[in-house]
Parts: C-alpha cells; structure tokens; sequence
C-alpha cells in the first residue's frame, strides 16, 4: 500500500464538512438535512459511489459549489466519502442532523480551515486514512484571548451577554 496526500481546493468563503456514508442515498438524504437546518444555506454535495457505477453523484443547491465539491470528490477518489461546502451558515447548525442520519458512518472533519486528505492506496482502491486540519498550535491562550473568544462567540450569536 502506498499513501498520498491530497488538497482539498475549497471555495472562498465556505466551510466543509468531509465524512464517509455507505450508501447512493445519502446524496438526497443529505441534501434534505441541509435544506431542513438552514433553507436559507447555499451548498453543494457529492459522494463517491463505490459499487455498481463508481460515479459521484452530487447535489445541492449553488451550481459553484456543486461543482467544487465534484471535483474534490473525484480528486480524492475514495469509495463512499462525501463532501459539503456551505455558505450562508455554520456547520453547527447541521453537524447533529448529519450524525443523525442513518447512512452516516463518519465525519472525519467540519472546518473553514485549509484540509489535506491522507488516502491510502491499494490494489482495489483508495480510502481515507485521516485528515490534517489547518495549522498546529502556536502557544496558550492569555486572557486577552480569552476574551476575544467570548467577544467573538457573542459578536455571532452563539452565546448571550455581555463579555466578561
């Protein structure tokens, strides 16, 4: 086996959500989650179909990030890995619908950050190993971040009050 690393290309301004499913429903299963957390979101989806086929199937509904998420897809190639990019929201407001779907398996990781992709493969195909997201740590927090964290946190409506 060998392993390649593999960028996802994500659009300005979007976050990602990467996982794994294991069926050709998924595409209008997890369509409808999006559609029913936010129906106001733009997004686009795509699967990569590991049987029959072998197509990725896509869906979604912003024609630039339908196509985005096509092309990551195919790029990295791995049998029943899906891949979301959104605007117009947070993954937070979708990531328990997600893990609730019964075709889900994993989510490997929701981010705005940049993503590479470790895959493995094989002679039969290729699968995700695991993810690098974004940058290491750079230190500890001091209070002063500390406190432009809950200023930010409030500043987008996460949490109620005022800074402490």
């Amino acid at each position: 086996m060998k392993t390649e690393l593999v960028k996802i290309e994500a659009p300005a301004d979007t976050n990602l959500i990467f996982g794994m499913t294991h069926f050709i429903k998924s595409v209008e299963d997890i369509h409808e989650i999006m559609v029913n957390s936010v129906p106001t979101m733009k997004f686009g989806l795509a699967f990569s179909e590991a049987s029959q086929d072998c197509l990725v199937r896509s869906s979604g509904n912003d024609d630039e990030l339908i196509k985005a998420a096509e092309q990551n897809v195919l790029k990295i190639g791995c049998g029943h890995s899906f891949l979301v990019f959104m605007r117009d929201a947070f993954p937070i407001n979708v990531l328990n619908n997600l893990k609730n779907c019964v075709e889900v398996c994993r989510i490997f990781c929701v981010t705005a950050n940049p993503v590479e992709v470790i895959v493995g493969v094989s002679e039969i195909g290729r699968g995700v190993m695991g993810v690098v997201d974004g940058f290491p740590p750079k230190g500890i927090e001091t209070d002063k971040h500390k406190q432009e964290r809950i200023e930010f946190l409030r500043a987008i409506g996460y949490k109620l009050g005022p800074a402490k």
